[in-house]
């Protein structure tokens, strides 16, 4: 039997230093957080752990190890019969659960009887996000970033992936934040995730980046959605240059249809989107937009919302702006070629 070794920290480097990062929590925590690659296979389901819990606090504590452990074995068993059971013997596992206890330990200790070097994260997920804690709450980052600026509508997400097609080191945070970023900005049938998935997808980002290179991110407010950006990125974000894309309103207004269709084909989703609006828009304006939208011309919808509430609240925020700026593109459309020569354009301005 091999001995069981411990790690005692959950950076990535040290994390990767494994064959594979085992989460052994239940679905529903690991789908609440966990760490950048690790594979969910729980030793307790959430139905399980629910029911050893219970009757720990109202039966009597041996009963709920013995009924635990019957279902770790059985799971345990089962995972050596799936995904485990090609694994050969110089496999070298890293465990965790929730702080480290009974549930990794009792799963390493199988796995270090079949012969494998196994080893426990100390502490567990709660090492992994003391790490994330340290890195983008209590830190600071050693980027050089460039923002990516402009109204709604202007592309911004498009160029941004045009420009990491190219090599240039991006931040996507409305693809980490599964969110659009403005009060349309939900995904039909995707939920965002949660801030602490948020944050772990952020720095398993984050530390794959070079400093030495530039790093363009989207310029976005402090949330993407109900997701806050954390203070380390968004003190960062506050100091960091721009580079503003410009096109014309018609352009913008074909471009947000097309990028929104979801959002256009959910007629009840889009009603109770128009009704939240920071500036109220009245009954008979939202009348007269709902008549726009029964017509199926969303394209005038499009330029409504813009004129009402997007490119109001760009044009207060721009009069406050302080970060300096590295120049303007100037998009003629916002056809696919018009972004990739954007693209072009922004990776020439931030090579020097």
């Amino acid at each position: 039997m091999s001995a069981i070794e411990i790690l005692d920290r959950a950076d990535l480097e040290s994390l990767a230093a494994f064959d594979t990062v085992i989460d052994v929590r239940s679905p529903g925590e690991f789908a609440q957080d966990h760490a950048p690659g690790a594979v969910n296979l729980p030793v307790l389901s959430d139905a399980e752990r629910a029911e050893v819990g219970t009757i720990y606090v109202q039966e009597d504590r041996f009963k709920a190890r013995r009924v635990g452990a019957a279902y770790v074995a059985a799971n345990v068993a089962r995972h050596l019969q799936g995904p485990l059971a090609e694994r050969p013997g110089s496999f070298r596992p890293l465990l965790y659960c929730w702080r480290g206890g009974m549930r990794s330990n009792a799963m390493a200790v199988i796995l270090s009887q079949v012969g494998w070097r196994t080893t426990v994260l100390a502490g567990g997920y709660m090492t992994w996000r003391r790490h994330v804690t340290a890195r983008l709450y209590d830190g600071t980052l050693p980027f050089r970033l460039v923002l990516l600026d402009g109204y709604t509508g202007c592309g911004k997400t498009d160029v941004l992936q045009r420009l990491a097609a190219r090599g240039v080191q991006t931040i996507d945070l409305e693809g980490l934040a599964a969110h659009r970023g403005s009060l349309l900005g939900g995904l039909r049938d995707q939920p965002q995730p949660s801030q602490k998935m948020f944050e772990s997808r952020l720095l398993g980002l984050i530390d794959r980046l070079d400093p030495a290179a530039p790093v363009v991110v989207e310029a976005e407010s402090s949330k993407v959605g109900e997701r806050m950006v954390p203070p380390a990125l968004w003190q960062a974000m506050t100091a960091a240059p721009r580079i503003e894309l410009a096109a014309a309103p018609d352009a913008r207004a074909r471009y947000l249809v097309s990028a929104y269709r979801d959002i256009s084909e959910d007629r009840a989703g889009l009603d109770e989107a128009l009704r939240r609006l920071p500036t109220p828009p009245g009954r008979k304006r939202l009348a007269a937009w709902g008549e726009l939208a029964d017509a199926g011309d969303f394209e005038a919808l499009a330029l409504a919302l813009m004129e009402l509430h997007y490119d109001p609240a760009y044009r207060r925020s721009s009069r406050k702006e302080t970060r300096p700026s590295l120049g303007t593109v100037e998009l003629g459309g916002l056809e696919p070629a018009d972004l990739e020569a954007a693209a072009d354009r922004i990776a020439e301005m931030i090579a020097g």
